[in-house]
């Protein structure tokens, strides 16, 4: 199976290219370098069955495959507001000259969705047919609206042109490789943690997320492939739920830390309550996360620590 991940130097998407050359695949890894490392996919440079293209998912491009997953897109609110206009692009261009290529070529194509285009919602968990709760005009459109466009392009060109879609939807997910600038919560936790500063809690900490650790994730991208009897969308992410407050008092034993939460505004359109229904996930994926969160993030931290040495 030759194999095109757009996103693959980033943090999920290097996880992904691992897993696909350790199951035969070869693999095509287009990045732009906007939030892919390449430091994340160094190791992997050697194997022969490995190829970079430093290309941005906008513009049009051309290669032979038998799979597309469409990872590119920076996730983190820090990056994707950064310029919300070319995030929007990425999201929509970037699903179009994907699709292009899976019609002209016949092959599969994955696209990560999001947990974001439920907005912040008022159904919880949220299930597959929850329409979501987004602002259209607030901060966090430019991914949730841009998201929330890239499924309706892929349904379309299924309805259309059949070309052969699955959609999954990502609630969040941490591990190795995440950026230590990202602003998501738990790697600003743990950076906070190793550097003894304080921790940073929006509210009052009592929001919800439910956090699915890397290696689980990847196992369902690769479940929802392979099988035929959904397209989707299908929620992938941890069922277990816990408030913003525990996740930092979490980080904070595992690390040792003497840091001590400080309380900030909450941001803007901050969803309150986060986490899947996975009733889809395990009928059809027979699947469902096995990484406890205090194992995960033991091992984010080990990487966290390797970095600062």
């Amino acid at each position: 199976m030759r194999t095109l991940v757009t996103g693959g130097a980033g943090f999920l998407g290097s996880h992904l290219c691992e897993r696909l050359l350790a199951e035969g695949h070869e693999v095509i890894c287009l990045d732009n370098f906007f939030t892919g490392r390449k430091n994340n996919i160094r190791h992997l440079l050697d194997d022969n069955r490995f190829e970079m293209m430093r290309h941005d998912v906008i513009d049009p491009f051309k290669v032979e495959v038998d799979w597309i997953f469409n990872l590119a897109c920076p996730a983190s609110p820090i990056h994707y507001q950064y310029n919300p206009i070319k995030t929007v692009k990425t999201s929509v261009m970037g699903a179009i000259n994907c699709l292009g290529l899976a019609k002209r070529v016949k092959a599969r194509i994955f696209q990560a969705s999001t947990s974001e285009v439920y907005g912040d919602p008022t159904q919880h968990p949220q299930t597959e047919d929850y329409r979501g709760n987004v602002n259209p005009i607030g901060l966090r459109a430019c991914y949730d609206e841009g998201k929330r466009c890239a499924e309706t392009l892929f349904f379309d060109y299924h309805r259309e042109n059949n070309v052969d879609i699955r959609v999954g939807r990502i609630f969040n997910t941490y591990g190795p490789r995440m950026l230590e600038d990202d602003g998501r919560v738990v790697s600003n936790f743990i950076i906070q943690a190793l550097r003894g500063e304080d921790i940073t809690v929006y509210g009052e900490g009592k929001q919800t997320r439910s956090f699915c650790y890397v290696d689980d994730l990847i196992e369902a991208f690769m479940r929802l492939m392979t099988q035929d009897s959904t397209i989707g969308p299908v929620n992938i992410g941890n069922p277990g739920e816990f408030t913003i407050l525990e996740l930092a008092e979490k980080v904070i034993e595992l690390t040792g830390s003497a840091s001590r939460v400080a309380f900030s505004p909450l941001p803007a359109d901050d969803p309150v309550q986060r986490r899947p229904d996975l009733t889809l996930a395990k009928k059809h994926l027979d699947w469902e996360p096995t990484v406890r969160l205090d194992e995960g993030l033991g091992q984010t931290i080990e990487f966290f620590r390797n970095l600062r040495k």
